[in-house]
């Protein structure tokens, strides 16, 4: 038991320390988000879109979308970082410790969760400048709750993914394929009721929907669904992809 919480705690400082020396990695992570709410924001500034809360522009719409992007983006790609570590021989070693593989699991998603809260939260604060305004700065704790469910939804969704694959590509190319449908299926960019009814559907099995839609209603005063709802779906999808990718880790074979 104290070897598997020494494990949990060593492949979380790890993640974090890899991510606190490498400024580009957070520099790269952050612009993308960074441009997409830029041009947005200005570009729709003013402009009365369809669906959108009566007394809420655009800016404040977005900034929970894009934040909620962040999480999608950054929490998604922590398989790369396995399939890198499978490549150098790391992750045959860790593999090969007398620790469970489940544990393992756990240590790489509280690093990754707590990497992508920080560049999630980032962009947040990085939006005030451009007009965004925290309504309710009080519930903030509240937001990085809901920020840490995705996050660990969405490294659950990875590592499950990364524990398939020996190469980065093709889990580059599947991630890429699975991220954007995901993202423009959550009503980050617009209100979900805008869509198709078939793809509404499909929008509300989304879990990044349920979170963006708990970040609105936290920072911004206004959401599709109350509060519980938009907890409890995130509650279930973290259990649902941690427990999914901690079972896949124990089929891998160490070659």
């Amino acid at each position: 038991m104290m070897a598997d919480v020494q494990a949990m705690y060593g492949l979380w400082l790890r993640e974090i320390t890899q991510f606190l020396r490498s400024w580009s990695r957070i520099v790269g992570w952050l612009i993308t988000p960074l441009l997409i709410l830029g041009f947005l924001a200005f570009g729709f500034r003013g402009v009365a879109l369809p669906g959108l809360p009566e007394g809420i522009d655009y800016v404040q719409y977005l900034v929970p979308g894009m934040a909620g992007f962040t999480i999608l983006f950054s929490a998604s790609f922590t398989g790369l970082g396995i399939l890198s570590d499978r490549e150098v021989g790391f992750l045959k070693e860790i593999l090969v410790a007398p620790v469970s593989r489940r544990a393992i699991v756990l240590g790489w998603t509280a690093g990754g969760a707590t990497t992508a809260v920080i560049q999630s939260t980032l962009i947040i604060l990085l939006s005030i400048p451009l007009g965004f305004r925290l309504k309710r700065v009080w519930m903030f704790p509240l937001a990085v709750l809901v920020l840490l469910l995705l996050a660990i939804t969405f490294i659950g969704f990875g590592l499950a993914l990364a524990s398939q694959f020996r190469d980065s590509q093709g889990f580059g190319l599947l991630i890429n394929f699975t991220i954007f449908p995901l993202f423009f299926l959550s009503g980050a960019l617009y209100p979900i009721e805008n869509l198709p009814g078939p793809l509404q559907y499909l929008a509300l099995l989304n879990p990044l929907t349920y979170g963006i839609d708990a970040l609105r209603g936290v920072l911004i005063g206004t959401s599709a669904y109350s509060l519980l709802l938009d907890v409890s779906a995130l509650l279930v999808a973290a259990t649902t992809m941690v427990m999914i990718a901690g079972i896949l880790f124990e089929r891998i074979e160490v070659v």
